[in-house]
This record gives structure tokens, sequence and C-alpha cells, in this order.
């Protein structure tokens, strides 16, 4: 019995053994299919998946366009350097950037010539810097040290940050000064976005530190020698206040605008005007981009790459500015300055700028814009022409032209109407009166000898006090609406608003807020609100130009960029004249009558300055009392405004001008004139320049007329 149940076990095992077998063999088959399927079916699809490459395209900058002036002297310029930059691939790891950064300080130093290099580098570097390269060095090390805790608790960012805090301060103390070197070249590149270039030096490389770069590129991934630009300026500081600045790459796009850029192609490290005409005119000196299409493996490695755009330097503007005039009147401004300043180096202590605006009045374009302050300390001159634009004063007796005309217009006065020039006290303020009584004066003879009185008239009969005279010591009985009418009339000529210049900015001055009758007699004689002198030239070029107010402007006409970089290219643009409106009042023909008599009658306040000049000129003196804060004594000191607005010739006008000299000594017995000595020299050099430039004219004309005869 039991030999049976033997066999029957021994036929069972075989029959199991066979059934597994045969299991498997249908697993071996199925994968086998399966197989099969990938390989014969989707073999290609999964084969392109492997091969499958990405593009991607980068936007290269170009240089700037350049800057000429109106006679095509180059002004601002793009100078070529040496470049070492790094364009990363996708993908590449920090371990990755720090061989290319070890590598790299084998050739080139970022620490400048004349710096010593440990005090520089010691300087450049941040704590975490240096944490950040140990942390490199000794990855493992330091990740040890966090807690089970902390790496489960902890996000990447938090426990990355968490190691840096372990690594002693002992531990980074002893880099030497090529570690040093990398450490700053790494920060360099670590600032690179995949795919676009970033600057790891461009000032002060060397032709060596070129060559030996370009010898070992194959041992740099990413890394490239190339030429770069920085703007030149070959007027130094002259207008370059105004020309304004770009960002370096380091700090490019400004932050504030990031959206603004980034929606119009501009990367983050590109270098954009920042100030003055480099960031109003950003769209024309940007240029096009060079676009190169990248053609890179999935896992970002570059396999190819092609230029599918090509760049070009950005178009050239040339502005109305004639530098060799410009640098008279520099100039000019400069030598009257500092004649003013050590005459009475006492009383005028707190005298350390003047400023000049001069323009064509028919145009608007503007031929010269000086301002310079003297730093006393130093014995020399800063050129800070942007003044003209930031800077508003109280400019005096020189907006005396649109006092008038706001009488006549607001019809309180008539052309003729004369007034008997007395002092006058109204309750509760300080007596107001004339440089001197001029007895009985009209319009013309208001504007010519400067009556202070006359304009105090107006001023009350705006405010709905006419009598006449007015009774002393007595409370005037003013309409506060007379000071915006007052206003009204004044932004006509652009006293108080925007003038529309070309510029990221200007000063629109302060709008006094104590509105009691006093201060209305103060604005009528330009001691209440403030102007710039930008706004002043506007204003006597309205006066001049029979009351069309123009725009004025930096921008002559826009030119593409020329090929040969040597000579201007074609015309793109030109900027036209921009009439922003017609003053809405009658007789300005008066004050311009009344301003011929300031400069050329006997007894007008500039007359000595001006009498006899063959250009014709005419225009309005100013004097203001103002205050000069001293921060160092905390203490508000009393000083004295000098102006002066003209234009010339008078029947025709092509040059109109204003002139600001704040915070001159007050009631200073044989005060230097420093405002009349710089207009009297700034029209003497305008002239003096036009004829010979008309005499050379003419001479190349009959040279071209006796050759055209002899062929």
């Amino acid at each position: 019995m039991s030999k049976i149940r033997k066999k029957k076990k021994k036929a069972q095992l075989p029959f199991r053994i066979n059934i597994l077998f045969f299991v498997i063999f249908l697993l071996f088959s199925v994968l086998i299919l399966q197989l099969g399927v990938v390989q014969i079916l989707n073999g290609e699809a999964f084969q392109k998946e492997i091969e499958r490459t990405i593009q991607d395209t980068t936007k290269i900058p170009v240089p700037r366009g350049k800057i000429y002036d109106r006679n095509h002297n180059l002004i601002v310029d793009n100078e070529p350097v040496y470049s070492i930059t790094y364009t990363p691939e996708k993908g590449v790891q920090a371990e990755d950037r720090l061989k290319v950064a070890k590598r790299l300080a084998d050739f080139i130093t970022l620490v400048p010539k004349d710096e010593n290099p440990e005090k520089y580098l010691d300087k450049k570097l941040t704590e975490r810097d240096l944490k950040e390269y140990w942390y490199l060095l000794n990855k493992k090390e330091a990740d040890s040290r966090l807690s089970e805790k902390d790496i489960e608790e902890l996000s990447n960012a938090e426990a990355y940050n968490k190691t840096l805090d372990l690594i002693t301060e002992e531990e980074i103390s002893n880099f030497s000064l090529h570690d040093k070197e990398i450490i700053a070249i790494k920060k360099e590149i670590d600032k690179a976005y995949s795919l676009s270039p970033q600057i790891v030096k461009n000032e002060g490389v060397t032709a060596e530190e070129y060559a030996l770069v370009s010898e070992h590129l194959s041992e740099l991934p990413g890394i490239n020698a190339t030429t770069d630009w920085n703007r030149n300026y070959p007027y130094g500081e002259t207008l370059q206040s105004l020309l304004g600045a770009v960002t370096t790459q380091e700090e490019g796009i400004p932050a504030e605008k990031k959206d603004y850029f980034l929606t119009r192609g501009y990367s983050r490290n590109d270098r954009v005007g920042k100030s003055g005409l480099e960031q109003y005119y950003e769209d024309v000196l940007r240029g096009r981009k060079e676009q190169i299409e990248y053609t890179t493996t999935k896992n970002g490695v570059i396999v190819g790459s092609d230029t599918v755009v090509e760049g070009q330097r950005g178009k050239d503007l040339v502005l109305t500015i004639d530098m060799d005039f410009q640098k008279e009147v520099d100039k000019i401004v400069q030598e009257e300055l500092l004649a003013a300043i050590r005459k009475h180096p006492g009383a005028n202590r707190h005298l350390d700028q003047a400023l000049a605006v001069v323009m064509n009045p028919k145009t608007g374009e503007l031929l010269a814009v000086s301002g310079q302050r003297y730093d006393r300390s130093e014995g020399k001159f800063h050129n800070e022409s942007f003044r003209t634009l930031y800077d508003s004063h109280r400019p005096g007796s020189t907006v005396k032209g649109a006092t008038v005309l706001s009488g006549y217009e607001s019809g309180v006065i008539k052309p003729g109407q004369t007034f008997f020039d007395s002092p006058i006290k109204i309750a509760g303020t300080q007596k107001k009166s004339s440089w001197k009584n001029l007895g009985t004066v009209s319009d013309l003879d208001a504007l010519k000898f400067s009556s202070n009185v006359y304009m105090f008239y107006i001023a009350l009969r705006m405010g709905g006090d006419y009598r006449y005279p007015f009774p002393n010591n007595k409370t005037a009985s003013i309409d506060t609406n007379a000071f915006q009418q007052f206003r009204h009339y004044f932004a006509q000529f652009g006293l108080g608003s925007s003038t529309g210049i070309d510029y990221p900015y200007e000063a629109t001055g302060y709008v006094g807020t104590e509105l009691i009758g006093g201060k209305l007699l103060d604005f009528a004689i330009g001691q209440f609100d403030t102007y710039t002198t930008m706004q002043l030239a506007q204003y006597v070029s309205t006066i001049a130009n029979d009351g069309y107010r123009v725009k004025p402007h930096f921008l002559k006409e826009i030119r593409e960029s020329n090929g040969t970089d040597e000579t201007l290219g074609s015309v793109y643009r030109v900027e036209n004249s921009t009439v922003l409106n017609r003053i809405e009042m009658d007789h300005i023909d008066r004050v311009q009558e009344g301003f011929r008599r300031v400069f050329q009658v006997p007894g007008g306040t500039a007359y000595s300055y001006f009498a006899g000049k063959s250009y014709n000129p005419a225009g309005k003196t100013g004097t203001a009392q103002s205050d000069y804060y001293d921060p160092k004594t905390e203490t508000l000191y009393t000083t004295e405004n000098r102006s002066l607005v003209g234009y010339a010739p008078f029947d025709n006008p092509e040059i109109a001008f204003a002139i600001i000299v704040p915070n001159l000594g007050p009631n200073v017995s044989g005060q230097y004139p420093v405002n009349n000595v710089i207009g009297e020299r700034i029209l003497d050099t305008y002239f003096e320049m036009k004829q010979k430039e008309d005499k050379l004219g003419d001479k190349i004309k009959d040279e071209n007329h006796e050759e055209e005869n002899t062929q």
C-alpha cells in the first residue's frame, strides 16, 4: 500500500513542474511580445524622444547709438574694450561653475591695476560668498551637520541656509589670495542666466589676459573672449550731467521698472539709460539685439547655434546743442561766478552756482545749457547743467513782462496807464517800494526802470482793490482768486508749468500757499512762486516770438547707424518745432518795446551793459530776496538772487536766454553785477561766432565758385 502511494507522489511532482514551466513560458512570451511591440511599433517614437532637442533663442546686446551736436561733432561715443563673458548652458550646476571659475582664475584677475589685491577682494566678497565656496569644497561634511529633524522639517532652501550658518568663521578665515580670486570670479559667473551672456570682466582686461583666455577656451565651457563697449565723452564733463548715464551690467535694468523692460525684450542684466537723454531716448539708442537660436538636448547640452536676427547698433542722436558755443558759455559762467565770489568773499559766502539757458525762440532749439557749481573746498567747478531743469528760484523782476500782460488781459490797466511810484504800506506788512521812488511811470517806464509799485497796483486791482493811491497802513481787500488768475496767465508763458522739454524730469517750481494781500504783491514782482531757468528761457522766448510758446528741445534729428561707424547715416527722423500755445493776451508789442528800453534806452536797468550793441538786444533784469539754509550750522540766511532774461535781434529774434545766479549777499554796496555781465558776454560771443561762421561760409562759396569757373 505504501509503495502505491509513493508512485502517486512521484507522478504528481513532474506535473506540477510542467505547469510551473508553462506559466513561466507564458510570461516570457508576453514579455517578448511586449518588447516586439516597443521595438517594431513604437521604436521610432522612443528613439525620437531619446534624440529630442530643444530650440532656445537668446538675445545679445549691441552697442548703443552715438550722440552728436548740431555740427556733427561726436559728444558721446562707444569705446571698444576687451571683455570676458560667460554664457551657461541649461542646467549647469554650482560645481560646474566652480570648475570654470578655478580654471579662469589661472588667466585673469578681477583686481583693478592700482588696487591692493587683499583689501580689494576683502571688500568685494561677503561672508556668504566665502561660506558658499567652503560648502562646495566640503559638501559632504557640511551636509552631515544637519540633524535628522532639520532634514525632515526644512525646505531645501532653508536647509541650505542653515548649513551655511553652521560653517564657522575659523573655517573661512584661511583662504588664500588665489582662493579669493576664484570666489570673486564665481560670484560674477553666478549672475548669469541660462544662454544669456554675463560679463565677468570688461574693465582693465589686458591684452595678455585676453590672449590667454582665447587660447584656452576649450578648457573653459561657456567662457568667451570678445569685445564690449563703454560710453566715452570726448568733451569731458561738458553737458555730461544732461546727457545722462547708462547702468552697468551689474545694475542691469532698474528693479522698479523690471516689468516694463522685460516685456520689451530686455534681459535682466542689460545696460539701459538711467538718467538724462540716455534715459529719455532709450528706445532709439538701444538698437536691435542680435538673436541666436541655440539647439540643446533635453539635458541642456548645446549641440548647435544659429544667428536668426542680425544685431544692429542703436540709432544716433543729433542734438540742437552747439558744443563750441556750449564750451564758451560754460567758460563765461565759470569766470563771472568766480569773479562775484572773489569780489565779496564774505558777503557772497553762500554763492556757489550760476545757471544759464540759451535757445532759439522761434524753433525751441536749445543752443547751450550751463549749470556751474564752485566747490570752495576743492577749488574747482562742477558741471551741473541739470540744475537748469531741477532747481527753481525766485526770479525777481524778470517776470514783470508777464505781470504787465496779465494786467492788460484782466482789464485792470490799459496801454499807457500811469501810476505814481511811491512806497505802499499794507497793514500788518512791511513797507513795499521800488528800488527808488520813480515818480509817475507808464507801463513802458515800469518795465524800463523796473518799478515794483506799478506791479503792486496791477496786483491790487486784480485782487479787487482799486484804491489809488493806496491809503497808508490800511488793510487790503484782496480776492484770493487773483492768485489763481495770475498763475493762469503766467502758465501761458511756461511759468509754473511744464515746458514740455524732451527730458525725463523737470521741476515746475514751488507754488506759494500763504494767500494774503502782501504775498499777491510779492507774486507780481517775482518774489513768491519759484521757477526754473528753463521756464524763464521759455517765458522770454514766448515774448520774443510774438506770443507763441514753443517747446524747448535737445533733439534735432535721429540718424540711422552707419555700418562704417565713421560717418553719420541717413536721416531717420527730424524733430520739428512744436507750438504749445499762443498767449491769449493783447499788446505784447508794448512789453517787447519795454524790454528794448531796458537794454537800449538811457535809464534802463541794463542800459550800461547793452547800449550800442549792433545786435539790437532786449530783455529784463531781476533781483529777488531769497533764503539759504546752511545744514552745517542749521541756520537760515537771507540772500539775494540775480536774474536776467533777453533776446536778440529785437526785430527778428534768433537767440533768447535766461540767467539765474542764486544766493548772493543781500544789499551789498557795489555788488558784482554777475547776471548782467554773463548775459552781455553770452550775446557778444554768440554774434561773434556767427560772424566768423558767416565769413567762413562766404569764403568757401567763393572758392567753390572759382573752382567751377576754372573747369
